[in-house]
Formats: structure tokens, C-alpha cells, sequence
């Protein structure tokens, strides 16, 4: 089954229900709750902020760690309770989300800017970026231009074209994502938390988690969240895939119930992902069963492992 057969008639829908998920990219309830034990060296690099983490006797790979949209680094408190004595450890905030300062202009190519800038100013040595959502597209985006710089780019459920859209032509691309900023711009503070809610319905399985989850997402700058996401629309870098010559895996998840109701299997699913990634050298795909878009927090032990196989092979 091709992308094209995928998303056509009926099934277009699917396709604006992962974009729902995409969009929502946002935080984890455990990571709220439970505060690394170790201390973070915190700071500024272009329009990302900074935590880094481990020591610099750590024998494994760098990794940089990027949260999807709306989200702050708290996603990856697990990962970094994982890691973080063997690797160095440099979990990125977008600016606007979580409280951080937005900035003007295109914001996902500062953020493309400031990851190489935050690679050259700490002289990391071939790091493994790790993505999330919004933060797995810009992971995919970056190692198409430096595939050089990089170990490895470890994509969860990110793509380097949005979900539903691949077959929208390019001169089309930016009014689609113009209407699109346009219905999520100009939120006050109780519509944002109600879009969250909504969102987060269709992107953690736990109800209860998803709620509060949203909560913290709306700390987010909501015309930020709008600006990044018609960014992320209109990007379409499936034509640079071929120079990504490091491996890149793409982690994904589903959940058998959610996806019934389309008549849609695993297989289907895995060759949806796979379409879009065509092309890509060293690609690896690997499905998270019983999950939604935040795979890391609905399967926190399935994901740490395939992380951790990920690093190791690439190290």
C-alpha cells in the first residue's frame, strides 16, 4: 500500500487524526512529578534552551535530546535517568514552549540554526540526536543538511513531511498552513488549554494522564505553538533523505483499537511510514504496539530498550 492510496477518500481523515497527534506533541505527567535527582548545567544557545546532563568521563555516544511541540525538556526525564552516566546529555527547549521566550521570525530554522551552533560551541563529538514529534521532523531535517555531524538521528513518530499532507503540491503548501495557524492563533490562555485537552485525548492512552498532561503543555506560547506547527506543515524534506548516511531509526506506535475502526493493520501502518520515509540509506523502522503518540510514556520499558539498542549499535 502506497502513501497515495493511504491517504485518499475515506482514509484522508486518518491522516488529519496523526496530525492531530503531531501537533499535540507535549510532556509527560511522571516527568512532572518526579524531578531528576542530578543537577543540570543550564544555558543559552541561539533560540534553544539548554539542560546538559552527565559527566565528561561518560564513555557512550552525545546525545541531544529535542521535545515535540508545546513541550519542555521534562519529556526526557526518564531518558536522562537512563543515560545519563554513561553519555552527556543535552535536552533542548524550543523557544516559546514551556515558558520559554518566543521568538520572531521562522522558527524552526533558528531552531535548525541554533542545533548546529549548539553542536560547534560544545564541540560534540558525533552526537545521536533523539526526537520527539515536532522535535523528530527537525532531527530528520537537520541530518538531511549535517548527516555528517551525527552518529545516529533516533525519530519518534516525527516525519519529515506532515501526516496527511504528503501529496499536497508545494505551491499549495504554505496557504494549507497559513489556514492552519490561522485556527490556532489568537488562543487566550483557557481556549489553549481546552485545544491541549482535546488533543491529548488522541495522543496518551491514560485519560487521567492526558489531562494533566495537557495542563503542562499549556504553559506553552500559543501563537509560538501555531507559528511552529504551520512551519511544520508547509515543510515538506523528502527529496534530502538520500544524504542522511548515518542511521536513522523511526519508532512509531499502534494501538489495535484506534486504528480498527479504519481497517487499518500493522502492516498497513508500517508501509504508510515506510513510504514516506523512501529513500532514507540506513533507515530502520520498529512499531510500539499498545501505544499512541507518546509511545515513551505509554510503553516506557519497550522504549527504553529499543533506545538503548539504537545507541549501542551506532556508538
Amino acid at each position: 500500500m502506497n502513501s497515495t492510496n493511504f491517504c485518499s477518500n475515506k482514509l484522508i481523515r486518518f491522516g488529519f487524526i496523526v496530525a492531530a497527534l503531531v501537533i499535540a506533541g507535549t510532556s509527560s505527567l511522571s516527568h512532572a512529578a518526579n524531578k531528576l535527582a542530578s543537577t543540570a548545567q543550564e544555558y543559552q544557545v541561539g533560540s534553544m534552551h539548554v539542560a546538559q546532563y552527565g559527566k565528561q568521563t561518560g564513555k557512550g555516544a552525545p546525545i541531544i535530546l529535542i521535545p515535540g511541540l508545546s513541550s519542555g525538556a521534562y519529556v526526557w526525564d526518564d531518558t536522562v535517568k537512563q543515560l545519563e552516566n554513561d553519555h552527556i546529555l543535552y535536552v533542548v527547549t524550543l523557544a516559546g514552549f514551556n515558558g520559554t521566550p518566543a521568538i520572531e521570525g521562522n522558527m524552526m530554522e533558528k531552531a535548525k540554526q541554533s542545533l548546529s551552533e549548539l553542536i560547534s560551541n560544545k564541540k560534540i563529538s558525533k552526537p545521536i540526536l533523539v526526537g520527539h514529534s515536532l522535535g523528530a521532523t527537525l532531527s530528520i531535517w537537520f541530518a538531511t543538511e549535517h548527516s555528517d555531524l551525527l552518529s545516529g538521528v533516533f525519530a519518534v513518530d516525527g516525519l519529515p513531511v506532515f501526516p496527511g499532507t504528503e501529496n499536497v503540491p508545494q505551491e499549495q503548501r504554505h496557504a494549507m498552513a497559513q489556514g492552519m495557524k490561522a485556527r490556532m492563533s489568537g488562543l487566550n490562555k483557557e481556549q489553549f488549554e481546552q485545544n491541549q485537552q482535546q488533543y491529548m485525548k488522541y495522543a496518551i492512552m491514560d485519560e487521567k494522564q492526558a489531562a494533566e498532561i495537557a495542563k503542562l503543555s499549556a504553559k506553552s506560547d500559543a501563537n509560538a505553538v501555531a507559528q511552529y506547527m504551520a512551519e511544520d506543515a508547509e515543510l515538506d524534506v523528502r527529496k534530502g533523505l538520500s544524504a542522511i548516511q548515518v542511521p536513522l531509526a523511526l519508532v512509531f506506535p499502534f494501538n489495535a483499537p484506534d486504528m480498527a475502526q479504519y481497517n487499518r493493520t500493522e502492516d498497513q501502518i508500517t508501509s504508510y511510514y515506510s513510504a514516506l520515509m523512501q529513500g532514507t540509506p540506513k533507515l530502520q523502522l520498529h512499531t510500539v504496539r499498545d501505544a499512541r503518540h507518546f509511545l515513551m510514556l505509554d510503553q516506557p520499558k519497550v522504549f527504553a530498550e529499543k533506545l538503548q539498542s539504537f545507541v549501542q549499535s551506532v556508538e
